[in-house]
């Protein structure tokens, strides 16, 4: 771990040689369910149509997409923890939690009864708080577990009351039946619960103002960060998801959806700045990504959602497994924001505008007036940006770095297309994963408040600011209980 996340103490390490075999079996155990999660959906895609027990349980395109997804995440988490957790007292509750864990996700995607669903929801979220204070010993361990448990809680209650009040307003018991019949769905009724829905999928993507958690749970060990930025955060998209059919009854829901989106995403972004470490700076990074996932569903593009979490998880997992590397590579500049000439800017923008155009060509989305031209917009500045900061990373003069831009940026934005093409040809079937809304001028005063303060960060405007700056640094710190203020509370000597 870096940062304030040091090793726990002495105590919490064995003194004995002996190693246990459950690390090991649990190891072959997650890498079975992978190997049997894409057989399942090699089956998906040639036979189609979705397995059942009717009122319990429903195998969709989804389902068995996000199994080949969590199964592979945890296969890698559990064979680094082999070494990582070599030697802790908690090795063994450790491996236990994570392979509870990934069966408790694996059970929520393909729950199709409300209350197996929740109580899947509950599990997921208790197992995690849980590995976040693997370390009982360790007072700021536990302190990060409860933030992190009351958090999830909330998002429990809050789904409770969705799925209670859907019950209510359509007598259905199963996500399906809640989808068939979301077309009648209105009144007091419905606005409680797709609030609720709303704000229990904030609540777990840690999406402002509810990021506190995550920023305070860096007490984590690194594989269980892992898997909690690359897995357990994505919850949110996976929940709008499902009962998409629900949360795109009204257009100004959807709206809100955005907007909320959208101020993760900069806040995310802005967060990121300020942070001393770099767990930190990726817990930030995944606020904002969550931001961007939700903006996708708030447009009426599910796929788009589902795509986004499935690319950000691999990104997240390598980035948190090798968070220990980052420090070596790190290599000091005089200056955090170069001055972008005219002709760089050129570059930039005609760039970009290829990208969304290729984008669109590939997908279909941003070839009609509709959400789909701000989605076709919004993936062109997240791959833009993403292939400048990888090329801000070079040894490359300014000059070179521009041109390289297009080489990186447009082979990336094609592959994302065919990415998106294959998950959604996978999600065929599954009711509302592409639901376009009409674009209004409100969506055009997000779209621009949105894209002013990224250029604005891009270019470090808001770096001018020390009022902003002291913001940043307040929003963005963890509970005050859940961090290391002493040598002595993590000397291992």
């Amino acid at each position: 771990m870096s940062g304030r996340t040091s090793k726990p103490t002495v105590g919490a390490l064995r003194e004995t040689g002996e190693s246990s075999s459950v690390p090991a079996v649990l190891t072959w155990l997650a890498w079975s369910l992978f190997a049997a999660s894409v057989a399942a959906l090699v089956a998906r895609v040639r036979l189609g149509g979705a397995w059942e027990i009717p009122g319990a349980v429903a195998v969709d395109g989804l389902t068995v997409l996000l199994w080949v997804v969590v199964t592979f995440f945890s296969g890698i988490v559990h064979s680094y923890s082999r070494r990582y957790m070599a030697g802790s007292a908690h090795v063994t509750d450790f491996f236990l939690g994570v392979f509870a864990f990934t069966l408790a996700v694996m059970a929520l995607v393909a729950a199709d009864h409300v209350a197996l669903f929740w109580l899947c929801w509950l599990a997921m979220g208790l197992l995690m708080a849980r590995l976040i204070g693997t370390v009982d010993g360790w007072p700021q361990a536990r302190a990060a577990a409860s933030v992190a448990r009351r958090s999830f809680l909330a998002s429990s209650a809050l789904l409770g009351v969705a799925l209670a009040a859907l019950w209510w307003a359509t007598g259905a018991t199963t996500v399906s039946g809640v989808a068939a019949s979301a077309d009648g769905l209105g009144g007091p009724a419905w606005v409680v619960a797709a609030v609720a829905l709303v704000l229990a999928a904030m609540l777990q993507s840690a999406l402002v103002p509810f990021h506190g958690w995550l920023l305070s749970s860096m007490t984590a060990p690194t594989p269980a960060s892992a898997l909690m930025h690359a897995g357990f955060v994505n919850a949110g998209g996976v929940l709008l998801t499902r009962f998409a059919p629900v949360v795109t009854v009204d257009a100004a829901l959807m709206l809100g959806v955005v907007a909320v989106g959208a101020t993760s995403a900069l806040l995310g972004k802005l967060l990121k700045t300020v942070q001393p470490d770099v767990k930190s700076e990726l817990g930030c990074s995944t606020v904002g990504q969550m931001g961007f996932m939700i903006m996708q569903a708030g447009l009426g593009f599910f796929g788009a959602a589902i795509t986004h979490l499935i690319v950000h998880g691999f990104y997240k997992a390598y980035h948190f497994l090798s968070a220990g590397e980052e420090v070596e590579h790190a290599v000091p500049t005089e200056e955090a924001h170069s001055e972008t000439s005219a002709v760089g800017a050129v570059v930039v923008l005609a760039t970009g505008l290829a990208g969304g155009a290729t984008f669109a060509v590939l997908t279909g989305k941003g070839t009609s007036v509709d959400s789909g031209l701000l989605l076709a917009a919004l993936v062109a500045l997240t791959t833009l940006h993403a292939a400048r900061s990888a090329l801000r990373q070079t040894a490359l003069s300014p000059a070179a770095r521009y041109g390289a831009i297009p080489l990186v940026f447009l082979p990336a934005i094609a592959g994302y297309a065919l990415v998106y093409e294959a998950v959604s040809s996978v999600l065929a079937g599954v009711p509302m994963v592409s639901a376009p809304t009409e674009l209004t001028a409100l969506h055009a005063l997000v779209a621009v408040a949105f894209l002013a303060a990224y250029v604005a960060i891009e270019t470090g405007v808001h770096e001018r600011s020390e009022r902003l700056y002291v913001a940043l640094l307040n929003a963005g710190q963890p509970a005050p209980e859940t961090v290391l203020t002493a040598t002595e509370e993590y000397d291992e000597h």
